[in-house]
């Protein structure tokens, strides 16, 4: 079974948490706690169903433009795993259930977003 979840918007890079995690001792966990919060939300919302076992999980980065690196964009994946957690879709971001990551990279100036794929893979543990 695949299921899909869509987050718009852009997401912060690698560089923008650095700089977020640079300004106050606090600073990094409030903002973890309120894009994890926000997928976790839209998880809810989108009532994705929990999955047992392995999975696949693909990203697809929509970005407005071509001015962050790849591995830039893809460290918010850290946020939309521990999201998809909090919302009891997978069990946990770990070795035990995480078989894969894939992601792939788009230019939409006018639609910039997170499409995010989550496949069972048989024959799990």
């Amino acid at each position: 079974m695949v299921q899909r979840l869509v987050i718009e918007g852009i997401f912060p890079g690698l560089n923008e948490i650095i700089a977020t995690a640079k300004k106050h001792w606090s600073a990094y966990a409030k903002e973890k706690k309120r894009l994890t919060g926000s997928v976790a939300l839209l998880a809810k919302v989108a009532q994705l169903k929990p999955v047992e076992g392995w999975v696949v999980v693909r990203f697809q980065w929509y970005e407005k433009d071509r001015r962050r690196d790849p591995d830039n964009c893809r460290a918010s994946a850290k946020f939309i795993l521990d999201g998809l957690v909090q919302a009891g879709v997978l069990e946990g971001d770990g070795w035990a259930v995480i078989h894969g990551l894939e992601d792939r990279f788009f230019v939409d100036k006018d639609r910039p977003r997170v499409e995010v794929e989550i496949e069972e893979v048989e024959g799990w543990r």
